[in-house]
């Protein structure tokens, strides 16, 4: 059973890659990808944890990219650009790797992006918000994420946010951090293609991360498998192997519809649990959202033909 969707403390989760690896070893799983949010900082740490509990561990990354080919609707009618989360595995090391040198750029955006956030978050009233306090939760300024700035919203300001219930937590993000919440800042206009185009020669795989979040905005079966082919065509011409199929937060029979369409259109069915430790409490490592998640050994193995040559 797989896992290629988790995150640490090097980005939004609360584990430690040690952490990470005891758990994985606990829920029986046979390889694990850690993709942090632009960053491969972690691997030293992940790779020494795997080795020591005997886990195969493949180096991944997760980015937001901008999908220009399939714009979004908002709520007002008016139309926008579409961020799309976007994984990539066996992801070269080298600082100096184009790759690398993208992801540099995503955290240099998010820096930015943050900075501009906590100044929209104190217009309205989060006067106590500050990028130190961030930076205790996340332990790096590079790794300050959305569940860091909901943290330190209900740490700060309950008399604003409530109570930190699962109720409330939500709440924060559809009112205030969400695409269309009061504080949103917009994320990296990067190119999904500009960003393939960094890792060629450099046999890197690429999936998109729950891709029924990234474009449709309810989950009705019907609506997926009538909207979903052209798109999943598209990503495929625009160079993308496979997309998260076996995503941790959709139901199993959505799931088996994603997985037939995926193979439908070419693409490698990738799957985790986009396990966030703490943040997401509902989510557990391997299992997913609804504790039935299971991602068969053999994608692995296609996954890295994929890229072989």
């Amino acid at each position: 059973m797989l896992d290629l969707h988790t995150h640490s403390s090097f980005s939004d989760g609360s584990d430690t890659p040690a952490e990470l690896a005891r758990a994985a070893k606990r829920v029986g799983l046979s390889a694990i990808a850690l993709t942090d949010h632009d960053t491969t900082a972690s691997h030293a740490e992940m790779a020494a944890a795997c080795a020591r509990y005997d886990l195969e561990y493949v180096t991944g990354v997760e980015v937001s990219l901008r999908d220009n080919y399939f714009p979004k609707v908002q709520r007002d009618g008016s139309v926008g650009p579409r961020n799309i989360h976007v994984l990539a595995y066996f992801v070269p090391l080298s600082h100096d790797h184009p790759l690398q040198v993208k992801l540099a750029a995503l955290r240099h955006d998010r820096d930015v992006r943050n900075t501009l956030l906590i100044a929209q978050l104190r217009q309205f009233g989060f006067e106590r918000l500050t990028i130190g306090y961030l930076t205790g939760l996340a332990r790096s300024i590079h790794s300050i994420g959305r569940p860091h700035f909901a943290q330190a919203m209900f740490d700060l300001h309950p008399e604003i946010v409530g109570a930190h219930t699962d109720e409330n937590w939500r709440r924060v993000f559809t009112d205030w951090l969400g695409s269309e919440g009061r504080s949103y800042v917009p994320k990296t206009s990067m190119p999904l293609e500009e960003f393939i185009e960094s890792a060629r020669g450099a046999r890197v795989f690429f999936s998109v991360a729950h891709p029924l979040v990234n474009y449709l905005d309810r989950l009705d079966d019907t609506e997926v498998a009538t909207t979903m082919p052209r798109i999943l065509a598209s990503l495929r011409e625009r160079g993308v192997h496979g997309i998260e199929a076996y995503y941790g937060g959709t139901s199993s029979r959505t799931r088996a519809l994603m997985v037939k369409l995926a193979r439908d259109a070419g693409l490698i069915p990738t799957g985790g649990s986009d396990y966030h430790g703490t943040y997401k409490e509902h989510v557990s490592l391997g299992l997913g959202q609804y504790g039935d998640l299971y991602v068969p050994d053999e994608i692995l193995d296609e996954m890295r033909a994929a890229v072989a040559n």
